[in-house]
């Protein structure tokens, strides 16, 4: 098992992105933190697909353009068959993949031009369950994709119901990940630990059986609650 330099457990990172230079740019920035390990490469879908069964990394970093298998497809089989979380790398563009991937479970996404910081800041939230947008793009996705959605949005009876056993305090903090806030900003806002945030959150998702925040987060537009 992989450890970083503090005893603590190393993230491990399988990415997948079919631009070689690209792949090796991001596996340099990723090296320079003792925390995180990139275990393996994957110049397409399919092949990140297979990878991730195989290395079992904590998140992939997909990019969403994909040759053989796409990013979406791949994201998909990927969370399905609970193999790993997964990081989509994508550009301030919003278009189709990303949508499908929102749908497919992914647990956030990064821009392609994020400082690296910032990247490896997203990699420690998605591997630890929390999941990962900064408002902008939060807000951008949340717009665009009901935007496209269609008027009304008919939900299945049991999410309906799940609604209805949110609390007071879950509903307030699955208003503020409508709004695109970081958990950090959640906490603040509501006067809460952020300890306590994270654990109202994962009861959000437990309860409405989704995959991510993004989903959550969706979920909430579409149903006014922000």
């Amino acid at each position: 098992m992989e450890t970083s330099a503090g005893g603590d457990r190393a993230v491990r990172v399988l990415v997948a992105d079919d631009q070689a230079a690209v792949r090796s740019g991001l596996v340099l920035v990723l090296g320079t933190d003792p925390g995180i390990t990139v275990v393996g490469e994957a110049g397409d879908g399919e092949t990140a697909v297979r990878m991730a069964g195989e290395l079992r990394p904590d998140v992939v970093l997909m990019d969403v353009q994909m040759p053989v298998l796409n990013g979406v497809a791949a994201t998909r089989r990927i969370v399905e068959r609970g193999l790993a979380r997964v990081l989509v790398l994508t550009t301030f563009d919003i278009d189709e993949y990303v949508f499908g991937a929102l749908r497919a479970g992914a647990g956030g996404f990064l821009l392609k031009n994020a400082e690296p910081a910032v990247l490896i800041g997203a990699l420690r939230e998605v591997a630890h369950g929390d999941g990962y947008l900064t408002p902008a793009i939060a807000r951008r996705l949340i717009n665009e994709f009901a935007a496209q959605a269609p008027p009304a949005v008919t939900l299945p009876d049991a999410t309906v119901r799940a609604l209805e056993t949110l609390t007071k305090r879950e509903l307030e903090v699955l208003a503020c990940i409508a709004r695109g806030l970081a958990n950090s900003a959640i906490a603040k806002t509501l006067h809460l630990a952020e300890g306590t945030v994270k654990t109202h959150i994962s009861r959000i998702l437990s309860k409405l059986k989704l995959r991510s925040r993004v989903q959550a987060a969706i979920l909430a537009q579409q149903q006014g609650i922000s």
